[in-house]
């Protein structure tokens, strides 16, 4: 059986997550985990269910290294679990190449994918690091406008009239939290 998984970081990336759903049935996934979470994040519940799922002779498919972990030594620890369990791994991206795990040539030839996938993401962050600070010296970049702390004086002025928490929150169309953050900035 072959068994999909598919992810994307941020919960806007739906063409993201379709068009990996799309290759993955091509490839002839007959069961397919997705979920939008940070590869970044430890707590990756349908990758998990994935795992557990997999069994001996199963083929697990993925339609890029980096979706499936940001760094070499989780993706290697990933790999070690299907191994385990006797299946295979395919990477789409790599023309469905099916690697045989259990051998020192497929485990090589993965460890090297997983480096340059981690090798990537590096460099796309040192770019977007640069990118942010170049913006920043002309000027072009200030961050997230802080939405709450610009109606912070609406908020004392509606808290003063008698209303209540939620009730500015929902008046101004900004979190409850946000609201309490205000009043207690001046407080």
């Amino acid at each position: 059986m072959h068994i999909g998984y598919a992810r994307v970081s941020t919960v806007d990336q739906d063409a993201g997550l379709d068009a990996q759903i799309r290759d993955l049935k091509a490839a002839g996934c007959t069961r397919i985990f997705q979920e939008k979470v940070s590869g970044k994040d430890t707590k990756r519940p349908k990758l998990a269910d994935a795992l557990d799922f997999v069994r001996e002779g199963d083929t697990l498919v993925v339609t890029k290294v980096d979706r499936m972990a940001r760094s070499t030594a989780d993706f290697l620890g990933l790999v070690d679990q299907v191994k385990a369990k006797g299946a295979s791994f395919v990477v789409l991206s790599l023309g469905g190449q099916t690697f045989d795990i259990g051998t020192p040539t497929g485990k090589l030839m993965l460890t090297m994918l997983a480096g340059v996938a981690e090798f990537e993401r590096e460099m796309m962050l040192e770019r977007q690091r640069e990118g942010i600070a170049k913006a920043r010296e002309e000027g072009k970049y200030k961050g997230r406008p802080r939405t709450v702390m610009s109606q912070a004086e609406k908020v004392r002025e509606l808290k003063a009239e008698g209303m209540s928490a939620v009730n500015i929150a929902k008046t101004l169309g900004i979190a409850r939290s946000g609201v309490y953050r205000a009043l207690e900035e001046n407080a």
